[in-house]
């Protein structure tokens, strides 16, 4: 296996990391990233291999498990009861109690919500210029995701700011100031999630937390940490993802002058610049895939951007075509832990997407946006826009 390096806190990675993706997956389906000291999968084929072999897992394996300094004890232990970093059986009740609220039918449901909160935040944009993504991109999803909850959107801000210090904890650039502040947030969130807990026990409502309460009561033995960390998580992933994937999808869609919004458009946006490039597996039984041989307590990067921009799998992919068809993108991962929010989070971006260039067709660019240093994130710092035209 090829070994690469590649400094994922430099700027030109941070800038286009496509361009080292291509140079790696030159070597083959697998190389080994040296700065992360991990075998990585790049190619479409290899991703989808992984994420879907039940050898594998996000459950470190015992004997991998490092010694959690005491400064870090309160983030891990609300990480420690995450469906996301959990496999069955406590997987599987986990996340069949939150599907009960991403059916088919309550997600089309929240459509016309979504649209109106679109309208009422560009009726609120500020003169020209102004960052897209503090007026848009980002309260699109976190107030749906806290309507989907049943949280108060007065609380908006804080959860934002909470979940940023959170998921600072899995960028390359983390640093004791960041974990320190991410600490100090789990305690924020926890807190605040366990007192609206309770008064959801004493007056439930139509929404995500009264079911997954009313569930546990039932029988299902979600405990008290459960329901904390699974709302937290919801609410982090709820829209992280989803912030940075519409900032990337306005910034390709005025980069190539696309202003029809198709599905086959949001799909390609969701490939062409993903908001999530890596995504991690435990090997828990010696494995061979391909040409490459895997030992219990490997663990395995699955580049998700280098996936969806692999020639293999798509013609001309560092090509942006919003009519584009082919196979099915990995950047909601894939296998047991295939994003539950898929739906919501396709569902946001279309409508949201629709609802900007109707009723701001001239909108532009000011200036160059820039990549934040969030990887193994890809999400821009800021979106300075201008509007040429403004339909009321």
């Amino acid at each position: 296996m090829q070994h690469v390096h590649q400094d994922p806190t430099d700027q030109a990675f941070i800038q286009n990391p496509y361009a080292f993706y291509d140079r790696a997956r030159a070597s083959g389906d697998f190389v080994y990233w040296t700065d992360y000291a991990m075998p990585c999968a790049l190619s479409h084929a290899a991703v989808h291999a992984v994420l879907r072999d039940r050898r594998m897992g996000r459950e470190c394996p015992p004997e991998r498990a490092p010694a959690i300094p005491d400064h870090l004890r309160p983030f891990y232990a609300v990480e420690a009861h995450s469906m996301l970093e959990l496999e069955p059986p406590r997987h599987t009740r986990l996340r069949a109690l939150v599907l009960r609220a991403f059916t088919s039918r309550t997600i089309a449901a929240l459509g016309p919500d979504i649209r109106q909160l679109c309208h009422d935040l560009i009726d609120r944009f500020p003169d020209d210029p102004f960052d897209l993504l503090t007026h848009y991109c980002q309260p699109v999803p976190v107030i749906t995701i806290c309507r989907l909850l049943g949280v108060p959107e007065a609380h908006a801000d804080d959860l934002l700011r909470w979940s940023n210090a959170m998921v600072a904890m899995y960028q390359a650039r983390r640093t004791r100031a960041i974990e320190d502040a991410a600490t100090d947030a789990t305690n924020a969130f926890a807190a605040f999630m366990r007192d609206y807990i309770s008064q959801r026990r004493k007056t439930p409502g139509d929404d995500l937390i009264s079911t997954l309460i009313a569930a546990e009561e039932a029988g299902d033995k979600l405990s008290e940490d459960e329901l904390i960390t699974t709302c937290i998580l919801l609410l982090n992933a709820g829209h992280e993802a989803t912030v940075h994937t519409m900032g990337n999808g306005v910034k390709t869609l005025l980069e190539h002058g696309v202003t029809n919004i198709t599905e086959p458009c949001i799909e390609e946006i969701i490939r062409y610049d993903p908001p999530l490039h890596m995504f991690t597996r435990w090997v828990y039984e010696d494995v061979t895939i391909g040409d490459h041989c895997f030992k219990r307590g490997d663990q395995i990067g699955c580049l998700l951007g280098a996936a969806n921009r692999d020639p293999t799998a798509y013609p001309n992919p560092n090509s942006f075509d919003p009519t584009r068809t082919g196979p099915k993108n990995t950047s909601f991962g894939g296998g047991i832990h295939f994003c539950v929010g898929a739906p919501l989070a396709r569902l946001e971006l279309q409508i949201g997407l629709e609802v900007l260039w109707e009723r701001c067709p001239g909108l532009r660019m000011v200036g160059e946006a820039q990549y934040g240093d969030v990887y193994h994130f890809h999400g821009l710092e800021g979106l300075v826009v201008g509007r040429a035209e403004y339909i009321d």
